[in-house]
């Protein structure tokens, strides 16, 4: 499945998604986090604070974004990750922002982050089947 493809399931379902790091170590992190951003040059990001989930990409570049659909039944992904690049408080990510930030209002949460990630492989939530990106 390609970012093209995503892009559209992202557009329809509707769920939860849980974002899996590990630090240097393999020490595992999860964390929720919504849905991601479909970037024009095939990437996806996800914009994050300094907590555990972005210390441990300092580490290990490597995540999987496990999404899962409301409804009845297993339906959704599990996105296999590896981080690209990432930003710093920028304007892309003001924009990308769905919902309104602490700091938009004038509070101090510390620094946000836009992290890209290049998309490695898909499989469904509950399955083998799936495709290198």
């Amino acid at each position: 499945m390609d970012t093209k493809e995503l892009k559209e399931y992202f557009e329809k379902a509707s769920g939860h998604g849980i974002l899996a790091t590990a630090d240097g170590d393999g020490l595992l992190n999860q964390a929720v986090f919504s849905r991601p951003h479909f970037m024009a040059d095939g990437t996806v990001a996800f914009i994050m604070p300094h907590k555990l989930t972005h210390r441990n990409l300092q580490e290990n570049s490597h995540a999987a974004y496990l999404f899962i659909e409301t409804g009845s039944g297993y339906k959704g992904k599990r996105i296999y990750l590896t981080k690209v690049k990432e930003e710093q408080d920028t304007e892309l990510l003001r924009t990308l922002r769905r919902r309104p930030h602490p700091s938009d209002r004038g509070g101090q949460d510390g620094p946000r982050f836009l992290v890209f990630f290049r998309v490695d492989m898909t499989l469904p939530l509950i399955g083998a089947g799936g495709s290198a990106a």
